[in-house]
């Protein structure tokens, strides 16, 4: 009898791969962050896991201790959002490192393939997957605007070119990633991957869409969904003023605040992002023409997307 020699995919997914770490933080979401981290613990790459419990005060780190003791855990005593992630970035020494939130969870053999990417490319800083919507693997509706991504990139990129990311769906370079100084503490959480973009694309990093690095996501229903729209406006207007040029910054603040609803949450994000000026003001800085390019072509599909509305 002769016996099938393994293909190269099989042989590679059976043993560990230490190119790839996962950060993932987590607030208030005790058993979503437990099925996270079993998720994690299946995964044939076996990552090293750090994960960053943002204050929670439902037991979370506590749990996280006993049933994941594997798992490396910040139990920070107060919620830093995004940059509980920088914190984690600190704890690994992979040079790849994949953001989890605690309701998605990457399929077996995505994290390698990024990893085979990024080590491909050495210009590349972030690789961003496609996105399932579970329960029933659904195609998320932003795929088809990364697949169809109007950004021009060089050459050599191994998919299309993206203009920002989406930390829950990507795999980072972590010395781009540290070189730009990761996630904004003034920005906090919602739609901070945008400036961070900004910033590794203005330090020469480039930014691709792989459909076939794949991440599930079951959105949670332990949220406060105005909360979050309400930050995520007020982080996309300072974005606006940070980084573009005038006249885009006005036609773009023109086109956000067109499409967002006429209400109190709108109004509430407003007010944040004018208390905000001083400081943006201060520490403006427009994008050079070549990554601004980028920006400007995304503009359009900003302007249709069903996928990017400032809506509850």
């Amino acid at each position: 009898m002769t016996e099938t020699a393994p293909t190269p995919d099989t042989a590679q997914g059976a043993r560990p791969d230490e190119r790839v770490s996962v950060v993932m933080i987590t607030y208030n979401r005790r058993d979503e962050a437990l099925l996270a981290l079993a998720r994690l613990r299946e995964l044939p790459e076996q990552p090293h896991v750090v994960v960053v419990d943002n204050g929670s005060e439902d037991g979370t780190a506590e749990a996280l201790r006993e049933q994941h003791p594997w798992a490396e855990l910040v139990a920070s005593p107060v919620n830093l959002g995004a940059v509980g992630r920088n914190v984690a970035m600190d704890r690994v020494r992979t040079p790849f490192v994949a953001f989890c939130d605690d309701d998605t969870w990457w399929e077996p053999g995505s994290l390698r393939r990024a990893a085979d990417a990024l080590e491909a490319h050495p210009g590349l800083g972030v690789v961003t997957g496609r996105i399932l919507v579970e329960p029933g693997a659904r195609e998320d509706a932003i795929n088809a605007e990364l697949l169809h991504s109007p950004v021009e990139g060089p050459a050599w990129m191994p998919g299309p070119a993206l203009g920002s990311f989406l930390a829950g769906a990507s795999v980072v370079r972590r010395t781009a990633f540290r070189e730009v100084g990761g996630f904004s503490e003034r920005l906090w959480l919602g739609g901070e991957e945008e400036l961070l973009a900004a910033d590794l694309a203005t330090a020469g990093w480039e930014l691709v869409h792989l459909p076939d690095v794949v991440v599930h996501h079951q959105a949670s229903k332990v949220r406060d969904p105005h909360l979050r729209r309400r930050h995520g406006l007020r982080n996309t207007l300072w974005f606006i003023w940070l980084r573009r040029p005038l006249r885009a910054a006005l036609r773009r603040t023109r086109d956000v605040l067109g499409g967002a609803p006429r209400d109190r949450v709108t109004a509430l994000g407003l007010f944040d992002a004018l208390r905000g000026a001083p400081w943006v003001l201060r520490e403006r800085r427009p994008l050079p023409e070549r990554v601004e390019r980028r920006f400007r072509a995304l503009e359009e599909s900003q302007r249709s997307s069903a996928a990017r509305r400032y809506v509850s």
